[in-house]
C-alpha cells in the first residue's frame, strides 16, 4: 500500500473491482483501487466479500458490453435484499450510455465515466442507498485529472499509461468517442512511476496507449522514451501495445532493435487483408505497407514474435475480401492473433455501412480465421521443442500450484516445474512439449538462478 494511504476504517464496506476489456481498462481498475486505499478502503479480491461492487466496463466490442450487462443483472438480487450494497459502473460503458445504464438497472447507485474517474471515491461516498443514482461523465473537462497507480507492493509485471484517448477514426472503433482525443503522458511522470516499480521489484513494465506510436510530450517521441525506460535500473523488459501500422518511422525501429530490454514481440494490428476494406476502415495503410513494414521489423529484430488483431464480417466485406484476409495470415504466419467478430459500435461510420454480412457468414469466417492462426501457432510452438528459452517467472500455475508460469521475451507462456524462489527471476527453460497457447518445459542451467 502506497505510504500515504489510511489505514481501512473497519466500519466501511470493502471495494471489488470487476475488469472487463483491455489492459487499459485493467491500468484504470489499479488506479481506481488506488484512490480508494488512499482514502481508507480496503479492496476486496473476491466479489462476495465486499459491500461496495464496481464493474469496470468496455464498450469496443458488443460481447464485452453483453458480458458486462449480464453481471449487473446476476447483481440485481443482492441489490435488492441487502440496503446498503453499492453496484457502481464505471469506464466505456458508463461514458457512452449513463442513462441506458440507469435505465435499465435502477439497483445501480453510481456511474463514473472515462474522464471523471478521480471522482469514484466520492461519488461512491454519496452514493444514494435506494432510490436514485450518482452520474458523472466528466462532460465538459479538456481532459481526465491525473489518477496515480494502484500501490499494491511487490509485483513481477505491470502496466503504465503513457497515453490516453485516441487521435485516429477508425470507422469501427468507439475510442474517440468514449476516451477522449488522444493526450501524451508527461515523460517525467511516467520515468517516476516506473522508477517506483522497479524498485518495488518490478521486472517487466508495458507502456499502454490506443497507439503509442504517436506518443509525443515534452519534445519527445516514443523512441525517446523507449530508451529512457531502458536505463532505468531494475527493469528487465520493456513491451508496449498498441502499435499502429501507418505510424512506424525509422527511429522507432532503431530503438527497438538497439534497446537490449525491449522484447522483440510487436502487437501490431492488420483488422483486414483486403485493401478495399482496410481503405472503409479509415486504416490509413495498405495491406503492401503492411508486409513492407513487417519484412522491415522482422530484418532488424531476430526473432521477432508478431501478433495481430482481425475483423472478422466488417460491412461490406466480401468473400473475397474475407479470402485476402485468409491469405494473408497464411503469408505473414502470425504468433498470435485476437480475431473478432464484428459488431456495429453505434456512432460510428460503420454502423452505417451497407449491406451488412450476414451473423451466420461472419461466424463462419471468424471460425476459418481462427482455425488457420490457431494452426500456425500450433507449428511455431511445436518448432521450439528442445530449444532453451529464457522465461520471466511470473507465478505459481493456477491450474497446477507445483508448477511455475511465465513468460518468453518473444511472449509465450510457459509453465514449468519449480520452486517459488525463482518467481521474479529470469530462468533458463528447456522446451519439452508444446500446445497451441503454452510451451512446456523443465528448469535448464543458466539465467539469474545459475
Amino acid at each position: 500500500m502506497n505510504e500515504t494511504a489510511r489505514i481501512a476504517s473497519p466500519a466501511r464496506p470493502k471495494v471489488h473491482i470487476r475488469t472487463f476489456g483491455c489492459q487499459m481498462n485493467e491500468y484504470d481498475s489499479e488506479a481506481v483501487a488506488g484512490l480508494f486505499e488512499r482514502g481508507g478502503w480496503a479492496v476486496a479480491e473476491r466479489e462476495e466479500e465486499a459491500g461496495v461492487v464496481i464493474l469496470n466496463t468496455c464498450s469496443v466490442r458488443g460481447h464485452a458490453e453483453d458480458r458486462a450487462w449480464g453481471r449487473l443483472f446476476a447483481l440485481r438480487a443482492r441489490a435488492a435484499r441487502e440496503p446498503g450494497f453499492v453496484v457502481a459502473v464505471m469506464g466505456c460503458m458508463a461514458q457512452r450510455m449513463p442513462a441506458e445504464i440507469a435505465r435499465r438497472c435502477p439497483w445501480v447507485r453510481v456511474i463514473c465515466g472515462t474522464r471523471a474517474f478521480d471522482r469514484m471515491v466520492e461519488l461512491v461516498e454519496r452514493a444514494p442507498r435506494r432510490g436514485g443514482v450518482a452520474i458523472d461523465t466528466g462532460t465538459g473537462r479538456r481532459s481526465r485529472t491525473a489518477v496515480p497507480p494502484r500501490g499494491r507492493g511487490p509485483r513481477v509485471r505491470a502496466f503504465v499509461e503513457i497515453t490516453r484517448g485516441c487521435g485516429n477514426r477508425c470507422a469501427y472503433c468507439v475510442v474517440p468517442y468514449v476516451r477522449g482525443p488522444e493526450e501524451s503522458r508527461q515523460p517525467g511522470e511516467i520515468l517516476a512511476e516506473i522508477g517506483r516499480l522497479a524498485e518495488g521489484g518490478c521486472r517487466e513494465v508495458t507502456l499502454l496507449g490506443q497507439n503509442v506510436n504517436s506518443y509525443r510530450a515534452c519534445g519527445m517521441a516514443f523512441a525517446g522514451l523507449l530508451r529512457e525506460v531502458g536505463s532505468i535500473g531494475g527493469i528487465a523488459r520493456i513491451r508496449f501495445m498498441t502499435s499502429h501500422p501507418k505510424d512506424f518511422p525509422d527511429e522507432l525501429l532503431e530503438a527497438v532493435a538497439g534497446v537490449p530490454q525491449v522484447c522483440p514481440h510487436i502487437h501490431l494490428p492488420l483488422q483486414s487483408g483486403s485493401d478495399r476494406i482496410l481503405a472503409m476502415m479509415n486504416r490509413g495503410y495498405t495491406g503492401g505497407l503492411y508486409r513492407g513494414l513487417v519484412e522491415r521489423l522482422r530484418g532488424a529484430v531476430p526473432g521477432l514474435a508478431l501478433s495481430t488483431d482481425l475483423i472478422a464480417g466488417f460491412p461490406a466485406e466480401t468473400e473475397e475480401d474475407f479470402r485476402d484476409t485468409l491469405r494473408a495470415i497464411e503469408e505473414i504466419r502470425f504468433d498470435g492473433a485476437f480475431i473478432f467478430k464484428y459488431s456495429d459500435r453505434e456512432g460510428t461510420r460503420a454502423a452505417g455501412i451497407r449491406p451488412k454480412v450476414p451473423q451466420g457468414d461472419i461466424v463462419r469466417r471468424h471460425a476459418a480465421l481462427l482455425g488457420a492462426q490457431e494452426r500456425i501457432s500450433a507449428e511455431k510452438n511445436a518448432g521450439l521443442i528442445g530449444a532453451t528459452v529464457e522465461v520471466l517467472v511470473e507465478g505459481t500455475s493456477p491450474r497446477d500450484p507445483g508448477r511455475l508460469f511465465g513468460r518468453t521475451g518473444a511472449n509465450r507462456r510457459v509453465v514449468f516445474p519449480g520452486g517459488t524462489d525463482l518467481i521474479g527471476r529470469l530462468a533458463c527453460v528447456t522446451i519439452r512439449g508444446a500446445t497451441p497457447l503454452t510451451l512446456i518445459g523443465e528448469a535448464a542451467a543458466g539465467g539469474e538462478n545459475a
